[in-house]
C-alpha cells in the first residue's frame, strides 16, 4: 500500500505478483489461477481484489483442502453438484466464489442475505447478516480489513446466538 504513494499501480502490481510467485509458487497445479490484471488494479476498478490466506495455501499444498475449479449448479442436502457434472458430498461448505459474486445464480433463497447482484442486501456496517442464520463475509469492498471485521462480527453473533439457546 505504501508503494502506491510513490509508484504506479502497474509497477506495484508487477512487484506484488512477483513476490507472491516467489513466496508461493505456481498455484495453478492446485486449481488456483491468477487473474490477468493485478490486485491493486482490480481493487481500483471493481472494488475487490483476489485474496487467499497463506494458511490456506499451505493446507492446499498439503492436500488437506482440495480446490474444485468449477462453479456450483446445485446443492441437495450434503451433496454439491458442480458445473462439470461431478457430485461430491461435504460435511461443511466454504463458499469461495471467485472474483465476482455469482452466489445469487445458484444459492436457493439468496435473498435472505444477498441482492440480485450477489452483494449483501443490507448496507454497511450490517451487510454481513442475513435472515435465517445466513451470513456473508468479504463483500464489504473494504479489502482484507473488511474480511477481518466481517469474520469477527459473525463469530460474535454466532456466540451470542449459542448463549441464548
Amino acid at each position: 500500500m505504501s508503494a502506491l504513494k510513490h509508484l504506479s499501480v502497474d509497477v506495484v502490481d508487477t512487484m506484488v505478483t512477483f513476490l507472491a510467485d516467489t513466496e508461493y509458487g505456481d498455484l495453478s497445479k492446485y486449481g488456483i489461477y491468477r487473474p490477468k490484471k493485478g490486485p491493486f488494479y482490480l481493487k481500483g476498478v471493481i472494488g475487490r481484489s483476489p485474496v487467499i490466506d497463506v494458511g490456506t495455501i499451505a493446507k492446499i499444498k498439503d492436500g488437506a483442502i482440495k480446490v474444485i475449479p468449477s462453479h456450483i449448479t446445485g446443492i441437495e442436502n450434503k451433496k454439491v453438484i458442480f458445473g462439470n457434472n461431478k457430485v461430491k458430498e461435504f460435511d461443511a461448505i466454504v463458499f469461495a466464489t471467485g472474483y465476482r459474486s455469482i452466489v445469487n445464480t445458484w444459492l436457493k433463497d439468496y435473498k435472505y442475505v444477498l441482492n440480485d447482484e450477489g452483494m449483501p442486501k443490507n448496507e454497511f456496517p450490517n451487510h454481513w447478516k442475513g435472515d435465517y442464520g445466513l451470513y456473508c463475509t468479504g463483500l464489504s469492498k473494504r479489502g482484507l480489513f473488511g474480511v477481518k471485521m466481517d469474520a469477527e462480527v459473525i463469530v460474535n453473533d454466532i456466540n451470542q446466538t449459542l448463549k441464548l439457546h
